[in-house]
């Protein structure tokens, strides 16, 4: 059998060609590391406005103490990998995302932890509690959180506190009435309003040792006992008044108890 050498070269210089081709428009689309330096850093929080707990200020900051902030160094210099993993490192940090484009600039893409309740408990602690049901450390930030008190551990806190106060601030009108859960030593629970001057008294949670079973249970305890509250402010405190009781028990199920508030 002869070798067709003709075909052979043509098909290597075919392979040649179609490798340089490809080499070559990578290398058009590479930014151009060597010469190029970082003229802008553009930082994107999601939720900064409704959260309030990382700002794009301190972001800046953090990635200037740790000699990362990109602005005015050689893009060949720029590690896009370690500025994603310094800031996943913050407790506040949920996803960090850093990337470089072919102008020099230099993009960071943040998702912060949701939290759903701030923790003030009796013995001391202060931390908040993530829409995950995990710890967040205290932070000097504020923003418009219920907060739960009284005799609460961290265990209680992300098992129990937590569900129940996403099934109060998944409602409309529960997330702004209600400022306030109290636990008390029994693990009883009240409710603090923002209007009115009232202690509601609900009762214990229900328990399981399933957290799905448990988010369910407290979830249909918690719209429940609200839902009975609801038409007691709707046909009950509209007609006696707002300030005619001082308490109201709503711990069972086939009566509400109210305390008279003391005449002064």
């Amino acid at each position: 059998m002869r070798l067709n050498w003709k075909k052979t070269i043509t098909a290597t210089l075919d392979v040649l060609l179609a490798g340089y081709l490809i080499l070559a428009f990578t290398e058009f689309n590479k930014p151009d590391e060597t010469k190029n330096v970082c003229t802008k850093v553009t930082i994107n929080i999601q939720d900064e406005a409704t959260n309030g707990f990382i700002n794009t200020q301190e972001i800046k900051h953090r990635l200037e103490a740790n000699n990362l902030y990109p602005l005015e160094k050689p893009m060949r210099y720029v590690d896009a990998r370690k500025i994603e993993e310094m800031l996943k490192s913050s407790p506040f940090v949920k996803t960090a995302e850093c990337f470089k484009t072919q102008d020099g600039r230099v993009c960071i893409l943040l998702t912060q932890r949701m939290p759903v309740v701030r923790i003030k408990a009796v013995q001391g602690d202060d931390y908040y509690v993530d829409d995950n049901d995990c710890i967040m450390p205290n932070s000097h930030y504020t923003s418009d959180l219920i907060i739960a008190t009284g005799h609460i551990t961290k265990w209680f806190a992300m098992n129990y506190i937590s569900p129940m106060s996403k099934a109060i601030m998944d409602d409309n009108l529960w997330k702004n009435q209600i400022e306030q859960i109290n636990v008390l030593p029994d693990r009883s629970v009240e409710l603090v309003p923002r209007v009115g001057d009232q202690i509601i008294h609900i009762g214990r949670l229900p328990e399981s040792k399933f957290k799905k079973e448990r988010s369910k249970l407290v979830n249909e305890f918690i719209d429940k006992k609200l839902t009975r509250l609801e038409n007691f402010y709707k046909y009950g405190l509209s007609q006696a008044g707002w300030n005619k009781y001082s308490h109201i028990n709503l711990e069972f199920d086939n009566q509400i108890i109210c305390k008279r508030r003391k005449e002064l």
